[in-house]
Protein backbone atom coordinates (compact mmCIF):
# COMPACT_ATOMS: atom_id res chain seq x y z
CA UNK A 1 0.00 0.00 0.00
CA UNK A 2 1.39 3.23 -1.17
CA UNK A 3 0.32 6.96 -0.14
CA UNK A 4 -0.11 10.32 -2.65
CA UNK A 5 3.31 11.23 -1.96
CA UNK A 6 5.73 8.97 -4.44
CA UNK A 7 6.79 5.67 -3.97
CA UNK A 8 7.20 6.11 -0.18
CA UNK A 9 5.96 3.13 1.59
CA UNK A 10 2.90 3.95 4.47
CA UNK A 11 3.61 2.86 8.26
CA UNK A 12 1.16 -0.20 7.53
CA UNK A 13 3.79 -1.47 4.94
CA UNK A 14 6.46 -1.28 7.45
CA UNK A 15 8.00 -4.09 9.03
CA UNK A 16 8.02 -4.23 12.66
CA UNK A 17 10.80 -4.76 15.34
CA UNK A 18 10.94 -4.77 18.69
CA UNK A 19 14.11 -4.14 20.80
CA UNK A 20 14.47 -5.07 24.56
CA UNK A 21 17.33 -6.37 26.78
CA UNK A 22 17.22 -9.51 29.60
CA UNK A 23 19.79 -10.67 31.45
CA UNK A 24 20.78 -14.07 31.80
CA UNK A 25 22.30 -16.35 34.30
CA UNK A 26 25.01 -18.33 32.80
CA UNK A 27 25.99 -21.95 33.94
CA UNK A 28 28.43 -21.34 37.15
CA UNK A 29 31.75 -22.43 35.56
CA UNK A 30 35.72 -21.72 35.66
CA UNK A 31 35.21 -19.95 32.15
CA UNK A 32 32.25 -17.97 33.00
CA UNK A 33 33.75 -16.99 36.31
CA UNK A 34 36.34 -15.42 34.43
CA UNK A 35 34.30 -13.95 31.68
CA UNK A 36 31.44 -12.54 33.37
CA UNK A 37 29.98 -10.58 36.21
CA UNK A 38 28.76 -12.45 39.45
CA UNK A 39 25.66 -10.00 41.03
CA UNK A 40 26.00 -10.07 44.79
CA UNK A 41 23.33 -10.21 47.16
CA UNK A 42 22.70 -8.34 50.70
CA UNK A 43 24.49 -11.03 52.25
CA UNK A 44 27.72 -10.38 50.37
CA UNK A 45 27.04 -14.02 48.81
CA UNK A 46 27.78 -14.17 45.11
CA UNK A 47 24.97 -16.40 42.31
CA UNK A 48 25.59 -17.32 38.98
CA UNK A 49 27.62 -15.38 36.28
CA UNK A 50 25.60 -13.01 34.54
CA UNK A 51 25.32 -12.00 30.75
CA UNK A 52 23.49 -9.25 29.11
CA UNK A 53 21.67 -9.86 25.83
CA UNK A 54 19.87 -7.17 23.88
CA UNK A 55 17.69 -9.27 21.07
CA UNK A 56 15.19 -7.82 18.06
CA UNK A 57 12.09 -8.75 17.62
CA UNK A 58 9.79 -9.01 14.42
CA UNK A 59 7.07 -8.26 16.21
CA UNK A 60 3.98 -10.42 13.63
CA UNK A 61 6.40 -13.84 13.85
CA UNK A 62 7.93 -13.27 17.20
CA UNK A 63 11.07 -14.67 15.35
CA UNK A 64 14.38 -13.38 16.77
CA UNK A 65 16.35 -11.39 13.98
CA UNK A 66 19.12 -10.31 15.73
CA UNK A 67 21.29 -9.87 19.33
CA UNK A 68 23.76 -8.87 20.90
CA UNK A 69 25.83 -10.48 24.38
CA UNK A 70 28.22 -9.42 26.52
CA UNK A 71 28.66 -9.17 30.27
CA UNK A 72 26.01 -8.32 32.40
CA UNK A 73 27.63 -4.78 33.64
CA UNK A 74 27.72 -3.57 29.99
CA UNK A 75 24.75 -0.72 29.28
CA UNK A 76 22.00 -2.59 26.82
CA UNK A 77 22.33 0.61 24.35
CA UNK A 78 26.18 -0.38 23.75
CA UNK A 79 24.73 -3.74 22.66
CA UNK A 80 21.36 -2.14 20.67
CA UNK A 81 24.00 -0.20 18.46
CA UNK A 82 25.26 -3.71 17.20
CA UNK A 83 21.85 -4.13 15.57
CA UNK A 84 22.36 -1.04 13.63
CA UNK A 85 24.01 -2.77 10.85
CA UNK A 86 21.42 -5.74 10.26
CA UNK A 87 18.24 -4.01 10.28
CA UNK A 88 16.27 -3.54 7.28
CA UNK A 89 15.56 -0.53 5.51
CA UNK A 90 11.76 0.42 5.46
CA UNK A 91 11.39 -0.98 9.10
CA UNK A 92 9.61 0.05 12.20
CA UNK A 93 11.65 -0.43 15.63
CA UNK A 94 9.84 -0.31 18.91
CA UNK A 95 12.25 0.39 21.86
CA UNK A 96 11.38 0.29 25.63
CA UNK A 97 11.78 3.68 27.26
CA UNK A 98 14.91 2.64 28.78
CA UNK A 99 16.57 2.84 25.36
CA UNK A 100 16.34 6.88 25.06
CA UNK A 101 19.55 7.86 23.93
CA UNK A 102 19.45 10.63 20.95
CA UNK A 103 22.94 9.32 19.50
CA UNK A 104 21.59 5.61 19.27
CA UNK A 105 18.19 7.21 18.21
CA UNK A 106 19.78 9.18 15.35
CA UNK A 107 21.83 6.47 14.18
CA UNK A 108 19.47 4.00 13.85
CA UNK A 109 17.43 6.33 11.89
CA UNK A 110 20.53 7.56 9.64
CA UNK A 111 21.54 4.52 8.56
CA UNK A 112 20.07 3.00 5.80
CA UNK A 113 16.65 3.94 4.34
CA UNK A 114 13.15 4.49 5.93
CA UNK A 115 14.75 3.09 9.56
CA UNK A 116 12.20 4.90 11.43
CA UNK A 117 11.84 4.44 15.29
CA UNK A 118 9.35 4.53 17.97
CA UNK A 119 9.52 5.25 21.65
CA UNK A 120 7.59 5.92 24.94
CA UNK A 121 9.77 9.54 25.96
CA UNK A 122 11.09 9.11 29.44
CA UNK A 123 9.30 11.68 32.07
CA UNK A 124 11.38 15.43 32.52
CA UNK A 125 12.54 15.12 28.86
CA UNK A 126 12.37 19.29 28.19
CA UNK A 127 11.37 19.70 24.35
CA UNK A 128 10.80 22.94 22.35
CA UNK A 129 7.51 22.88 19.81
CA UNK A 130 8.18 23.46 16.43
CA UNK A 131 5.04 23.09 14.85
CA UNK A 132 1.64 21.29 16.22
CA UNK A 133 0.43 18.69 13.85
CA UNK A 134 -2.73 18.28 15.68
CA UNK A 135 -4.83 18.02 18.78
CA UNK A 136 -1.97 15.29 20.35
CA UNK A 137 0.18 15.36 17.53
CA UNK A 138 3.31 17.92 17.77
CA UNK A 139 6.76 18.48 16.23
CA UNK A 140 9.69 18.93 18.84
CA UNK A 141 12.85 19.88 18.90
CA UNK A 142 15.54 17.84 21.34
CA UNK A 143 18.68 19.65 22.44
CA UNK A 144 21.66 16.28 22.41
CA UNK A 145 24.27 16.65 25.14
CA UNK A 146 27.62 17.42 24.45
CA UNK A 147 28.64 13.71 25.79
CA UNK A 148 26.51 12.05 23.48
CA UNK A 149 27.79 14.47 20.90
CA UNK A 150 31.59 13.06 21.54
CA UNK A 151 30.48 9.44 21.55
CA UNK A 152 28.71 9.76 18.19
CA UNK A 153 30.21 12.00 15.71
CA UNK A 154 27.65 12.94 13.50
CA UNK A 155 25.21 13.89 15.98
CA UNK A 156 23.30 17.42 15.19
CA UNK A 157 22.91 20.27 18.51
CA UNK A 158 19.34 18.82 17.94
CA UNK A 159 17.08 17.00 16.78
CA UNK A 160 13.40 17.55 15.41
CA UNK A 161 11.09 14.72 16.26
CA UNK A 162 7.30 13.68 17.10
CA UNK A 163 5.50 13.70 19.64
CA UNK A 164 2.35 11.95 20.03
CA UNK A 165 -0.38 11.66 22.69
CA UNK A 166 -2.25 8.45 23.55
CA UNK A 167 -4.82 7.74 26.65
CA UNK A 168 -3.69 4.06 27.85
CA UNK A 169 -6.19 2.83 30.42
CA UNK A 170 -7.01 6.58 31.98
CA UNK A 171 -2.76 7.54 31.61
CA UNK A 172 -1.27 9.98 28.91
CA UNK A 173 1.64 8.16 27.57
CA UNK A 174 4.03 10.47 25.23
CA UNK A 175 5.33 8.52 22.36
CA UNK A 176 8.37 10.01 20.43
CA UNK A 177 9.07 8.77 16.72
CA UNK A 178 11.23 9.72 13.67
CA UNK A 179 8.38 9.46 11.34
CA UNK A 180 7.83 13.48 11.28
CA UNK A 181 5.59 13.81 7.89
CA UNK A 182 1.87 13.65 9.10
CA UNK A 183 0.79 12.97 5.44
CA UNK A 184 2.69 9.84 4.93
CA UNK A 185 2.46 8.82 8.67
CA UNK A 186 -1.14 9.59 9.64
CA UNK A 187 -0.98 9.81 13.86
CA UNK A 188 -3.78 7.43 14.45
CA UNK A 189 -1.62 4.34 12.18
CA UNK A 190 1.41 5.68 14.70
CA UNK A 191 -0.37 5.61 17.63
CA UNK A 192 -2.27 2.04 17.29
CA UNK A 193 1.43 0.81 16.35
CA UNK A 194 2.58 1.82 20.09
CA UNK A 195 0.66 -1.61 21.61
CA UNK A 196 2.77 -4.11 19.39
CA UNK A 197 5.79 -2.61 21.52
CA UNK A 198 4.17 -5.63 24.34
CA UNK A 199 4.87 -8.21 21.27
CA UNK A 200 8.29 -8.49 22.11
CA UNK A 201 7.15 -9.48 25.95
CA UNK A 202 5.11 -11.91 24.49
CA UNK A 203 8.02 -13.75 22.42
CA UNK A 204 10.15 -13.53 25.45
Amino acid sequence: EHLMRGEYPSVMSYKDFGVDGVVWRTQDTVENRDAFTYWKNQNGECGYPQVRMVCQMELTSHMLTGSAFDDARVNEMLLAEELIETTPDNSLTLFDRGFYSLGLLEKWHRTGTQRHWLIPMKKGIQFDVVKKLGRQDKLVRLKTTPQSRKRFKDLPDTLEVRLLTKTVKGKEVNILTSMIDPLRFPSADIVDLYSHRWEIELGY
